[in-house]
């Protein structure tokens, strides 16, 4: 056993059998590894024509939809100027509505005032009329005798106020 040659040689068988052995069990790893090459070759020509249009999609999309949220923005502010609009029209409306009560209120005050104005010029030259014809012929026939249309209207000689005359007569009927 002294024999070198013998340990070399069996050096030798052994590296041999090692050799072998590794390679036996390497083979399949390999195979396996030459399939995923092949399937990472494929997946890399598939990304290859795939990807560049998907990419200038989602770019298009990216687009669109600042081209959308653009027109939203817009709309969004249009609305609000319509809104704004809106109000001062209402504002508009309500002052001139405002307008047209104090107008109104004043037509009917100024009709209120009008019809009686009218009535109390027409019931004053009524009165003024029959009543002077009737006190002047009573006053002429009658000298002595103190006579009034009116029951409210006391004589001459019974008032406070000893000058009574014929406006002062309307005016105590129009007073009452």
């Amino acid at each position: 056993m002294n024999n070198p040659l013998f340990w070399l040689g069996l050096s030798l068988l052994l590296l041999a059998l090692s050799l072998t052995t590794v390679l036996i069990v390497t083979l399949p790893a390999m195979l396996a590894l030459a399939r995923a090459a092949r399937s990472i070759e494929k997946l890399a020509d598939t990304l290859a024509r795939e990807l560049p249009p998907t990419l200038e999609s989602i770019r298009l999309t990216g687009i669109e939809i600042s081209e959308l949220t653009d027109g939203v923005n817009d709309s969004v502010q249009t609305a609000g100027e319509i809104v704004k609009q809106v109000d001062q029209s209402i504002g508009h409306v309500r002052q001139q509505t405002k307008q047209v009560q104090t107008t109104t209120k004043s037509i009917f005050t100024g009709i209120k005032v009008a019809w009686k104005t009218f009535r109390y010029k027409s019931q004053a030259q009524k009165k003024t009329r029959k009543p002077s014809n009737h006190l002047l012929s009573y006053s002429h026939k009658n000298s002595n005798q103190h006579h009034f249309p009116s029951k409210d209207i006391t004589p001459t000689a019974k008032t406070k106020d000893s000058n009574l005359n014929l406006d002062s007569y309307t005016k105590q009927e129009i007073d009452s």
